[in-house]
């Protein structure tokens, strides 16, 4: 929606937001520069960002602790680990199946 008319609309716009009703992509020149968007979902947006930066920093530090280790030997150790796990779980649901 273009600026000016979000401009005209913004009391309507900010209550049907509110009801959930719409998001509103804000564009200038034809250009996306800006979202009205609920409380909630910029509160879950906050959220996923603060979990994509976890996971981000998660993945450095694994990255920084192999950075010696060849990249074939760390995609084998990887598929050993996860096989083993795999084999784990289907060792427990057979326990809990008999």
């Amino acid at each position: 929606m273009k600026i000016s008319e979000v401009k005209n609309r913004l009391s309507s716009l900010v209550n049907e937001v509110y009801r959930k009703e719409t998001r509103v992509l804000v564009e200038k020149s034809g250009i996306p520069v800006a979202a009205l968007v609920s409380a909630d979902d910029l509160r879950r947006l906050n959220q996923l960002d603060r979990a994509w930066d976890d996971r981000t920093r998660a993945i450095e530090r694994f990255s920084r602790a192999f950075a010696d280790v060849p990249t074939a030997e760390a995609e084998a150790e990887v598929a050993r680990i996860i096989a083993e796990r795999w084999q784990r779980r289907a060792a427990e649901a057979e326990r809990q199946l008999a």
